[in-house]
């Protein structure tokens, strides 16, 4: 792999597509800093949503997406913390309550349904609640993130349907049968008709796009059934501990099975550096991602549009954001692509720049940003 450019050098330095961070929590951070220190785009999993609906199209934030309220069992997590602000959460004991939760997100402008399955913390959906929320979301275009966390939980979301785990597994090394299930690739076919793929495993009433996770219809080729988000430096934050070891051993394989990892970092939880944190590039690079896959993983999902509040025909109606004039700038000769330190290092020096086209001057330095 050495000599392969990692992107398009000049100028002093490599222009990249812009970098996305696909789990943070925006109340609990600074989204300025965020967007300061070299993340473009954020998928948001969890707030009071009359708040998240006011964060896209920020100039001075990176470009959001959001889940709306954390969806949960009566008196499930994270209904019991004190970070969780009144409307955060939408407690679901029924599959008619799953089907209201669901339609509210999605009128409040959710790209996509946050549901949790935390069985360590408190009591979980029941599986016909859970296969009724993940479902009705699916007809409303929408992909469903899971937090599971106890064992299991990732079973139980996969078996329902969930497209998207907000967490590598952490609380059980899983079996590889499982691994094997979640990594196997989507089914898509095309529709002339409206000029996408679609998804064809399951039922898709309402004919809507996916506006970001690519599942629901949305842009598949390439991802895995169920996609994982890495959030691997949440456990120690630099200091190894047990679940970290669990959760890299499991990314480890699910990638060799051709699973998706993505990156991200459950920014607002703990101490995470806002931008880029090499650290998480460093621990998914000790779960076996070369260089070109850590790019890929942190530039997969900026490439997919957001959801216009309250719109669900989204591929004739869909609000266009600003992150199709947004890049990825670092200043400085790339490093040999078979340095991982130096390869995470480099990334992390990241800077967000607009309309790189007609940009006259790229920051030199990380100092330099605005």
């Amino acid at each position: 792999m050495s000599g392969q450019p990692l992107g398009h050098a000049g100028d002093g330095g490599t222009w990249l597509p812009p970098f996305a961070d696909a789990h943070v929590h925006l109340g609990l951070a600074d989204p300025v800093a965020v967007r300061r220190g070299g993340i473009a785009v954020v998928h948001d999993l969890g707030w009071v949503p009359d708040v998240a609906r006011t964060w896209p199209g920020r100039p001075d934030f990176p470009e959001v997406a959001f889940a709306g309220a954390f969806l949960t069992a009566p008196g499930g997590y994270p209904s019991d913390r004190s970070w969780a602000p009144p409307g955060s959460v939408a407690e679901v004991a029924t599959p008619d309550d799953a089907v209201a939760a669901v339609d509210r997100q999605v009128a409040a402008g959710a790209s996509f349904l946050k549901v949790t399955l935390h069985a360590d913390a408190g009591p979980v959906l029941d599986d016909v609640t859970l296969t009724a929320l993940v479902g009705h979301a699916h007809a409303r275009g929408r992909d469903v993130v899971a937090h599971v966390e106890g064992r299991g939980m990732a079973a139980r979301a996969v078996e329902a349907g969930v497209d998207r785990l907000a967490h590598a597994p952490f609380s059980e090394r899983l079996p590889d049968d499982l691994l094997a299930a979640m990594a196997r690739p989507r089914a898509v076919e095309h529709d002339p008709a409206r000029g996408r793929e679609r998804g064809n495993c399951r039922n898709e009433p309402d004919d809507d796009s996916n506006p970001v996770l690519g599942g629901a219809g949305g842009r598949t080729a390439g991802r895995s059934r169920t996609t994982w988000v890495s959030t691997l430096d949440i456990h120690g934050w630099g200091s190894p501990t047990a679940e970290q070891d669990v959760a890299i051993d499991n990314v480890r394989r699910f990638v060799a099975l051709g699973g998706t990892v993505v990156y991200g970092t459950d920014l607002g939880n703990g101490p995470i550096p806002h931008g880029v944190d090499e650290r998480e590039l460093r621990a998914l690079a000790a779960a076996g991602l070369d260089a070109p896959a850590l790019l890929g993983a942190l530039t997969r999902e900026a490439a997919h549009p957001r959801a216009a509040d309250g719109v669900d025909d989204l591929d004739d109606h869909v609000e266009r954001p600003r992150r199709a004039s947004l890049a990825t700038w670092i200043p400085g000769d790339p490093p040999d692509p078979d340095d991982l330190d130096a390869v995470c290092a480099w990334l992390a020096r990241a800077v967000v720049v607009d309309d790189p086209a007609r940009a006259q001057r790229a920051p030199a330095t990380p100092e330099d940003r605005p």
